[in-house]
Order: structure tokens, then sequence, then C-alpha cells
């Protein structure tokens, strides 16, 4: 058996930015450990722990390509709620049966809500 996706570690010079727009839209809550440098934001139920890394000399931000999809059945009212607490989503897409929007985190990072996984 092939072991779970458990976190995904996103590299950032932004580190309280970062906790605060995980934590304040998406329920994320941070765990640091004193000592450690990485920044762990668990997850409000089920879901892939984020680790918040400092980045490297040499980086930039939203450097590396990814894409952070958080799956939620209302995405026009997330969207409204996420203005209403100063997150701007894009445009609703229709796909193939489903709606996504997308917006960028502190470091550049793609976010996106989307009905697919709901």
């Amino acid at each position: 058996m092939a072991p779970p996706l458990s976190s995904l570690v996103l590299y950032t010079s932004k580190i309280d930015e970062m906790v605060q727009f995980y934590t304040d839209h998406f329920g994320y809550s941070a765990h640091i450990k004193e000592g450690d440098r990485i920044v762990e934001l668990r997850p409000p139920g089920d879901g892939i722990t984020l680790l918040l890394h400092p980045m490297g000399k040499g980086r930039k931000q939203g450097q590396v390509l990814v894409k952070l999809v958080f799956a939620i059945n209302d995405v026009a009212g997330f969207c409204d709620t996420a203005r209403a607490k100063g997150l701007e989503f894009g445009a609703l897409h229709k796909a193939d049966g489903y709606v996504f929007a997308n917006a960028k985190d502190p470091a550049g990072n793609s976010v996106s809500v989307s009905g697919r996984l709901a």
C-alpha cells in the first residue's frame, strides 16, 4: 500500500502573514515547536498539513509552481465570506460539473476553492 500524502511544504519569507492567511481564511491552526524553524499549519478536520519553511537565499516568492486546492460545496458563498474578511478571489469558473475560483496567498502561491472533490 502506498503511503498517503500527509503534508505540503511551502517555502516563504512571510511566515507570519502566511499563518494569518491560512488560519483566518481556511481554519488552520498554527503549531510551533520551540527551536523549530518550521511552522505546522494543521487543518480543522481531515486534510493535508501545511509546513511553512523559511525560504532559502536566492529563491523568489511563488517561484515553485504549486496550487493549493480546498474542496468546498458552496464556492460562491465561500468567496463572499472570504471577501468580507479581506481575501479577494477571481471570477467563478464553471468546469465539467463543478465551480472553482482562484486567489494568491501572501507568498504568491496559487490557492483555489473548488467544488470538484467536495
